[in-house]
């Protein structure tokens, strides 16, 4: 059998992908299409607004992270196709998270959103985890969104350089974004003669419509008001000017070739750790999901669950204890900085986590999680607020990107590694004077490196967010300590 997809790509970021997207994603499922999800790259508010929002479940997609072989395998695995049920995800927070209104033996397309320009990598400078990477790699056609506001014939040079570099030929057609209709009637009638490229359509200026906006370069979906109907009415723009019917025809021109019968017996990602095989079977992690901390990739709780780990939410925020009888913590990134007073508050929760973390029991905590365990947190306007304290020291805002970008983090002890590194992704305004040296972070292109993570058995605090299908190892280490 053959996948079905397409990847919508843009000539740089700020292009429209995030409100074209979701709008394609909420006209075909509207349309009862069998649908997965996916972003390129290591963003995590994308996915939500697939995944929240729109009611498809959405995973993340990175070449830098897992290379060929392995992101070919995570991508058939959010497809469904190795058995991987998407019902059971933890993430899934909306009534019918799936594929769409599915349809009884319909096959599955999925829609992957691209990341910034095209052509942009490691760096801006390298292939490696550039949406044309993945597209290659998945084997995806291409549908490419150009900004076109203010430009008139430009607009033609501009594709034709695009179009030069589409060295697989994977650019199956083009859509116009913020520009008026009668200008793309005329336009894309010399765009298809001088370049022999498919118009799909344009996606005139909508000032209503806001889903590219973001706090601190992110915005996440419960922050932005009326945000399900501005998804309808971006479905609705996508009806009556794009041609969706194409759209689904060009999902079919490219795909991964696999047998699913066949696909588990030639290697699972869990195969060398499968459910219970450390001692984890009937563990249970206590998992903090609520406005402050949101971010997890869903394949990190796959293989949890995997592992035999049973995850239990709960809020930080909201709840006055920590859910019962459990033998393990992971604090997520998130927003802690928008809600330090109400966690600063919650003097139950703060004592029941110091207590729970100085008893010896496991925790991670990554990026927001990390500040969340700080003895103190000082905002953007210098409010002060006494949060868990167990790291020794304070995280204040810096006014800019820290650290910003891909890692590859090794251990300057074995902990829970063997030896080997981990890849992940920083993102954070705030900086901390105790951000650990139990391990190293290196950029990938620059080389840079820098001491980070308090590590030690049981312990796993620091900025980075780990991405744990880079080295499953982490998984298998960290679940025999529970």
């Amino acid at each position: 059998m053959k996948t079905k997809g397409f990847l919508i790509a843009a000539v740089k970021s700020g292009s429209g992908k995030t409100t074209i997207t979701c709008g394609i994603l909420q006209a075909l499922k509207d349309r009862g299409v069998n649908l997965s999800a996916f972003k390129c790259g290591p963003d995590y508010i994308d996915p939500m607004f697939h995944r929240k929002v729109i009611g498809v479940e959405s995973r993340n997609l990175d070449t830098f992270f897992t290379g060929a072989e392995k992101t070919r395998e995570l991508y058939l695995m959010g497809r469904g196709e190795l058995g991987a049920a998407q019902a059971g995800s933890d993430l899934a927070e909306v009534s019918q998270v799936g594929r769409g209104q599915a349809q009884e033996g319909q096959e599955t397309v999925s829609v992957v959103e691209g990341v910034m320009g095209l052509y942009d990598g490691l760096g801006g400078t390298r292939e490696e985890g550039s949406a044309y990477h993945l597209a290659q790699i998945l084997d995806l056609p291409i549908v490419l969104i150009v900004d076109a506001h203010g430009m008139g014939r430009t607009i033609i040079p501009v594709l034709a350089g695009i179009l030069k570099y589409d060295v697989d030929k994977r650019i199956a057609g083009v859509i116009l974004n913020k520009t008026s209709k009668s200008f793309y009637d005329t336009i894309s009638v010399e765009i298809e003669k001088e370049l022999a490229v498919t118009m799909l359509g344009v996606f005139p200026k909508q000032k209503e419509l806001n889903l590219e906006s973001r706090h601190l370069g992110l915005k996440l979906p419960e922050e932005v008001d009326n945000l399900r109907q501005q998804v309808k009415v971006a479905a609705d723009v996508i009806n009556h000017n794009i041609n969706v019917d194409k759209l689904l025809e060009i999902a079919s021109l490219r795909g991964l070739e696999y047998e699913p019968a066949a696909a588990p017996e030639q290697g699972r990602l869990d195969s060398a750790a499968g459910p219970g095989e450390h001692g984890a079977r009937g563990k249970r992690i206590a998992i903090a999901m609520d406005e402050a901390f949101c971010f997890y990739y869903e394949d990190n709780l796959r293989m949890l669950r995997e592992a035999g780990v049973e995850l239990v939410a709960f809020s930080p925020l909201h709840d006055s204890h920590l859910p019962e009888n459990v033998d393990g913590l992971i604090l997520g990134g998130g927003y802690p900085e928008l809600k330090a007073k109400e966690l600063g508050d919650n003097h139950g929760m703060l004592r029941e986590i110091r207590d729970f973390i100085e008893s010896g029991k496991p925790s991670i905590a990554e990026c927001g999680g990390f500040m969340y365990l700080h003895e103190t947190l000082i905002d953007d306007k210098g409010a002060e607020f006494k949060l868990v304290g167990a790291v020794k020291g304070t995280c204040r805002y810096t006014g800019k990107l820290v650290r910003f970008g891909y890692v590859e983090i090794t251990e300057k002890t074995e902990t829970y590694l063997e030896g080997e590194s981990i890849k992940g992704h920083e993102f954070h305004y705030y900086d901390s004077d105790n951000n650990g040296n139990d391990c190293v972070a290196t950029k990938p292109v620059t080389g840079r490196s820098w001491e980070c993570i308090h590590a030690e058995r049981g312990k796993y605090w620091g900025y980075p967010h780990l991405y744990y299908p880079s080295n499953e190892k982490f998984v298998a280490n960290f679940v025999k300590d529970l």
